[in-house]
């Protein structure tokens, strides 16, 4: 934990999104409510030093020009996400490529990892970013080992996280590592932040909407799916009610979801019992059953495969309902 102050340098740009500004702020800013607290010296800066005009259409002044900036030790360096067209601004490219390195932090949000990629600053590394960007950063950034489901990842000095909210997420896992839990989750409290998400928590819910097939007998059996998870899911079970062969099922639900049938049922069944885990007081061995799994085993094997953590812990730091 840090008794010294630190810097964050928060970039700027026409496009930018104001809530991937505003969020990650508002947590390091409310160090100021902590007394004794060295907390954290905030500055903007954008390209020009001008002020930009966000992707909302709400504008931002900076408090200086691009060039002026020299991050060091101690310093946070945010990117945020925001609305791109074409090529990117060179100058924020050139900046990241010269000086980059020289912060204790890089940090994105949601489409600011591009950036990140794009000044070379996330070769070899794993990353992450809003799933719908998540496959052009792995088409266009090959050295960039990409994780479309955590909503944020940490790779040694990087952080980058998924979209919008996922920011705050990852701020205040830098504020907890800095200045300690209790600090972290306070600020969480006076926010309103309500769920205080680990990085390895997925991008659920939206990632599997992505996942749509385009054909009605495909669509149909994801339906029967997210309907009935605890029923028996297997290929063959699936397949028959759309009239294709087993084989021809498995294929071609791949070809148009990305994900094969045992996969996306997987992620159905563990999604069912996140948001079971969070809302109701049903035991861990209920909800293996309502979900499709024999026992508690098994459930907490496709949770530790999934999102890192078992079950009990989940429900620990998630429930909103108690046993």
């Amino acid at each position: 934990m840090s008794s010294s102050p630190r810097n964050v340098l928060v970039l700027l740009y026409d496009g930018v999104q104001s809530l991937d500004v505003t969020g990650p702020v508002e947590v390091f800013a409310a160090l100021a409510r902590f007394p004794g607290r060295a907390g954290y010296a905030i500055r903007t800066v954008s390209p020009a030093g001008e002020p930009v005009r966000t992707s909302s259409g709400l504008t931002l002044v900076p408090d200086g020009e691009l060039a002026s900036a020299r991050p060091g030790p101690g310093t946070t360096v945010l990117v945020p996400g925001g609305r791109f067209s074409g090529d990117f601004e060179p100058r924020l490219t050139d900046w990241l490529r010269t000086h980059g390195g020289g912060a204790e932090r890089l940090v994105s949000v949601c489409t600011g990892g591009l950036l990140l990629a794009d000044a070379g600053l996330l070769d070899g590394r794993r990353a992450t970013k809003h799933w719908y960007a998540c496959e052009r950063m792995a088409r266009d950034y090959p050295a960039v080992a990409v994780e479309p489901d955590p909503i944020y990842v940490r790779d040694g000095p990087v952080a980058t996280s998924a979209g919008v909210t996922a920011g705050i997420d990852l701020a205040l896992a830098l504020v907890e590592e800095d200045h300690g839990q209790d600090v972290a989750l306070t600020i969480a409290r006076h926010l309103v932040v309500f769920l205080r998400r680990p990085g390895n928590q997925a991008q659920f819910s939206a990632h599997l909407a992505a996942q749509t097939a385009r054909r009605d007998p495909l669509r149909d059996g994801q339906q029967w799916i997210a309907e009935h998870p605890g029923e028996k899911l297997g290929v063959e079970h699936l397949a028959a009610p759309a009239r294709l062969s087993p084989r021809h099922f498995a294929r071609a639900f791949q070809a148009e979801t990305g994900v094969t049938p045992g996969r996306y049922v997987e992620r159905v069944r563990v999604d069912h019992a996140r948001r079971l885990l969070e809302e109701s007081g049903e035991g861990i061995a209920q909800i293996a059953r309502a979900c499709g799994y024999g026992n508690p085993e098994a459930l907490r094997r496709a949770f530790v495969r999934t999102l890192g953590q078992p079950p009990a812990e989940y429900r620990r730091r998630f429930g909103t309902s108690r046993p």
